[in-house]
């Protein structure tokens, strides 16, 4: 009897041509962060539609939520990095470990934010300003947000094993279904449209986290009825203490350097609240229009980490050098077109958000300035990723702090200690130069020491 067990095929990673296969992995994933980037926009403009208080407090729960998404994606990292390396190697099993580890993982991390949600959320709020008002929104809004949490960790650690495998397709329905969901419902849980209650700024949390808990399950069943090179095996749903190590060997610096940025928008939100609560707001507002820049290029970098990783693992150098170099070329193009965007119409895009007089004059040069830096910001996306990709997060996490906490916080600070709110802005042109020199540094030394020994 032939008890010989049938292993998946060679996996489209490893014999695709690149330029074909980056396109048709990043693409679709592309496609999901700009509907993605879609429902951050959509979101807003229906809070400010409360007043402008209300979008204010988004703006200022931003770091907290862009903590727990840094949480979730640093799992997803380490676990992808991991996981296509094995599946490079052809080492199956330790792939499926290395899957039910990262779910466990990401179940463990949500924990912990639920206790913040119900715990810390006032004091975080408190932190940043006085006004009552923006405080109580803050706080309603976030506790939901935080509490259930459940479905962004579930969507994010599920679509990333989709990506892990180049199954982009079904993330990208994932992603859009829930970016979709949340769309429909902002305006009739906010308003109490259709009979439904009028929930206000709550009426954003809970359409978000309803969209997010729907993409979960989505996500679920792609990876079961259409995920054939992992396996969720029930008996593998316990720690395995190497496993762990090796996924928060590159999570926890992807982690860290995602909650840097959490930090420094915290950090530029007590600084502009220094000057007027529609700075802030103009801070926010920004960072809702550039997600239709930058999220194209996170998508491209799912795509990316797992070609990289996987053809790492079966010791291919000239696809990862191909890889490493259509990303780049690819990223400062749909920069460039952003930053154009931004030079161009500034006023068109605050507008949306119902912007006063008074946000239009704040918001124009804010926008003009920080977008001086976009160009440099696809290079730096990119090259980061790249260390990801090949287990060396530490690199990008010291590029991350280095930027923003070295450089763009204590410029921002010592700009605003003038008196001019439009020197402020200046603080990110000025450390994504900085960031530009580490990254080629960092990229160099990747080529020779890595790369080049393949």
């Amino acid at each position: 009897m032939n008890t010989t067990k049938t292993q998946p095929a060679e996996n489209k990673m490893g014999i695709m041509p690149i330029p074909a296969l980056l396109f048709s992995m990043a693409l679709p994933m592309m496609a999901s962060m700009l509907v993605q980037a879609l429902y951050n926009v959509v979101d807003s403009i229906f809070v400010a539609k409360i007043n402008e208080d209300a979008l204010t407090a988004v703006s200022l729960a931003f770091p907290m939520q862009n903590l727990m998404i840094a949480a979730a994606s640093g799992i997803g990292v380490g676990m992808n990095a991991l996981l296509s390396k094995k599946l490079g190697e052809k080492n199956f099993q330790s792939a499926n470990r290395a899957a039910c580890n990262g779910i466990l993982l990401a179940f463990l991390t949500y924990l912990i934010f639920l206790l913040i949600g119900f715990f810390v959320t006032p004091v975080f709020f408190r932190g940043q300003t006085n006004l009552p008002v923006i405080i109580d929104y803050g706080i309603s809004y976030l506790t939901i947000i935080c509490t259930c949490s459940f479905g962004l960790f579930g969507q994010i650690i599920l679509e990333r094993l989709l990506q892990s495998t180049g199954r982009t397709f079904y993330a990208m329905i994932t992603q859009g279904t829930g970016a979709i969901i949340n769309i429909i419902l902002d305006p009739i849980l906010i308003f109490g449209l259709f009979g439904a209650p009028k929930l206000g700024i709550a009426g954003a949390a809970i359409a978000t986290v309803i969209g997010q808990v729907i993409a979960a399950f989505l996500a679920l069943y792609f990876n079961i009825a259409k995920n054939h090179d992992i396996h969720l095996s029930p008996a593998l749903f316990k720690p395995e203490k190497n496993t762990i190590a090796r996924i928060l060997l590159v999570g926890i610096p992807s982690i860290l350097m995602v909650a840097i940025g959490s930090v420094m928008t915290f950090g530029m939100n007590r600084i502009l609240m220094t000057f007027t609560s529609t700075a802030a707001a103009v801070f926010g507002a920004y960072f809702k229009l550039q997600s239709f820049i930058f999220m194209p290029i996170f998508g491209l970098n799912n795509g990316m980490i797992p070609i990289i990783a996987y053809n790492y693992g079966a010791q291919k150098k000239d696809r990862i050098v191909k890889t490493i170099r259509l990303s780049i070329i690819t990223a400062v193009s749909i920069m460039l077109a952003g930053l154009i965007i931004f030079q161009l119409f500034p006023g068109s895009l605050l507008s949306l958000f119902d912007a006063s007089e008074n946000m239009i004059s704040i918001g124009v040069p804010a926008l003009k300035t920080i977008s001086i830096s976009f160009v440099l910001a696809g290079f730096c996306i990119v090259s980061s990723s790249v260390f990801q990709a090949f287990g060396n997060g530490i690199l990008s996490m010291f590029v991350s702090f280095a930027r923003q906490l070295i450089v763009l916080l204590p410029v921002a600070w010592f700009f605003s200690k003038t008196g001019n709110l439009n020197l402020v802005w200046w603080a990110f042109p000025i450390a994504e130069l900085m960031s530009l020199l580490l990254c080629s540094l960092f990229l160099r030394h990747t080529h020779k020491e890595i790369i080049s020994t393949l």
